[in-house]
């Protein structure tokens, strides 16, 4: 069966997934850009964005593993840009330019309808007004027997985990403090929402933890 896949989802070691105040400038928040330092020397990351070179090792072996056997992705609207309210126009098409590097049906969690958007590279844009499971159901169909990858934000995992719709959690923990901003687990009872920890790997640059859901 497809799984619904939380892959390289980085946090700081007090749990927050992004920082305080995002906006244009800072989409992440104050701070949030270091939780994702172990993945930019990545030979993985490099490639998604064209560029050569770039670090192998267990930090690569993960970030590869999450772009292998997805069919979708699903993310929410924080993550496509940031724009709230009802779209003022048709002119924002994401954070990635002309060429994202999903390759795949992307479904986006929105209050506000609109038109889907094709881009270069097998990326298209569907936006999703009638919730997290209309979208799942969506992105299963697109997906063609693969996998589907949940791309966050916080806000839109925190939904998905409390509906134990998620059946695997990888997170990348990186050696940063934030002390605010939007923290992934407050309130949720991983383990009674039946959740258990099946790897847990330590490199220099982050400790790698996959989360998995009981059936």
């Amino acid at each position: 069966m497809p799984k619904l896949r939380v892959q390289s989802f980085s946090v700081s070691i007090d749990g927050f997934g992004a920082g305080p105040s995002q906006g244009p400038d800072s989409p992440l928040g104050v701070g949030g850009m270091a939780l994702h330092d172990w993945a930019f020397t990545t030979r993985t990351f490099r490639q998604m964005f064209g560029d050569q070179g770039g670090a192998t090792g267990l930090d690569d072996d993960f970030a590869a593993r999450g772009f292998r056997k997805i069919g979708a992705w699903i993310m929410g609207r924080n993550m496509f840009g940031p724009i709230r309210g009802p779209w003022p126009d048709e002119t924002w098409k994401g954070w990635w330019g002309t060429n994202p590097p999903y390759h795949t049906p992307v479904f986006v969690l929105s209050h506000y309808p609109r038109a889907s958007i094709v881009m270069d590279g097998g990326t298209t844009f569907h936006f999703v007004t009638d919730g997290i499971r209309a979208a799942l159901q969506r992105a299963k169909e697109a997906a063609g027997g693969l996998d589907i990858r949940l791309g966050g934000g916080v806000a839109t995992i925190r939904e998905y985990l409390s509906a134990g719709l998620v059946d695997e959690l990888h997170l990348a923990i990186s050696p940063v403090l934030l002390g605010v901003g939007e923290h992934l687990f407050s309130g949720l009872d991983l383990p009674r929402l039946g959740y258990q920890r099946t790897e847990h790997v330590t490199t220099p640059n982050a400790t790698h933890v996959v989360l998995t859901k009981r059936r």
